[in-house]
């Protein structure tokens, strides 16, 4: 009997393990194509033949055509920049909204922490005229400072670091209380150090989302030495004929970054996710 359920339980998992091995391969064959394209011919990236994958002759042209024609050193330059300052606000103002919701008791707490889950609800595309007309009333457009607007608070972040400090026990606070410690020393040395792990994954979600946004840079920004990659990009895929080998080329330079910071913080992105998603 008990040889039986063994049985049955490494089929289920063996069958669990093909699917999750499965799914990975689908999402990753987007990711392999590109790389293919890159280093293919216009006329074999265009063709109509699904069965021919590699290309036949491995080209660097696509890669030498893009790095003459854009200045990757000042888009990876834009690019870091915004990320950097993403986070550091992102991860500076979610840790104090977050254990400002989690742990202390105010008046207003619920309805405000409504309205940070009602912005995560709402399509991030209804707040771009407002925040346009209010970067360009402060006179902000095609700087930094305009691409950076956005990202000065964060409802998913404040989110997240609420549910990292929820999952802290009281007992800390109230050690903390009898030693003297006020709120702003028990937040600073006590509290924040332990969600290290919370800031790290959303700062890795920040970047990410940085990374990635293009609505944003393309409405605000319209210089190219402003310009980060995202946008850079966008303007490789002309109106009527698309060089699918230099924009597969350029998008593989591009992701070069984001894969350095995934693999440098993958151990704090795990962390973070095991830890700050327990309550959710």
């Amino acid at each position: 009997m008990r040889g039986n359920e063994k049985k049955n339980r490494k089929e289920k998992y063996s069958l669990i393990y093909v699917c999750l091995i499965l799914g990975s391969v689908l999402m990753l064959v987007p990711f392999f194509w590109m790389i293919l394209t890159s280093f293919k011919s216009t006329s074999e990236a265009t063709q109509m033949n699904p069965f021919i994958i590699f290309p036949s002759v491995w080209r660097l042209d696509a890669f030498a055509e893009v790095m003459s024609k854009m200045n990757f050193l000042k888009l990876y330059f834009n690019t870091i920049v915004l990320i950097f300052e993403r986070v550091i606000c992102a991860v500076l103002t979610a840790t104090m909204a977050g254990y400002a919701f989690g742990r202390l008791h105010f008046r207003g707490k619920n309805l405000a922490f409504s309205l940070v889950l009602f912005q995560m609800m709402v399509p991030v595309q209804i707040f771009i005229i407002p925040q346009y007309l209010m970067v360009s009333k402060l006179g902000f457009l095609n700087t930094s400072f305009g691409l950076l607007f956005p990202g000065l608070v964060t409802a998913f972040g404040t989110f997240l670091l609420r549910q990292a400090y929820l999952a802290l026990p009281s007992s800390l606070e109230d050690a903390a209380r009898l030693d003297g410690c006020n709120i702003g020393q028990t937040f600073l040395y006590i509290m924040a150090p332990l969600t290290k792990s919370s800031m790290v994954a959303l700062g890795i979600f920040t970047a990410l989302f940085a990374f990635k946004d293009l609505m944003w840079p393309l409405v605000v920004n319209t210089e190219q030495s402003t310009m980060p990659l995202s946008a850079a990009l966008a303007k490789l895929q002309g109106q009527f004929v698309v060089n699918y080998p230099e924009l597969m080329a350029a998008s593989l330079l591009a992701c070069v970054p984001m894969v350095i910071i995934y693999l440098i913080f993958q151990r704090h992105f795990m962390e973070g996710i095991a830890t700050s998603g327990g309550k959710l």
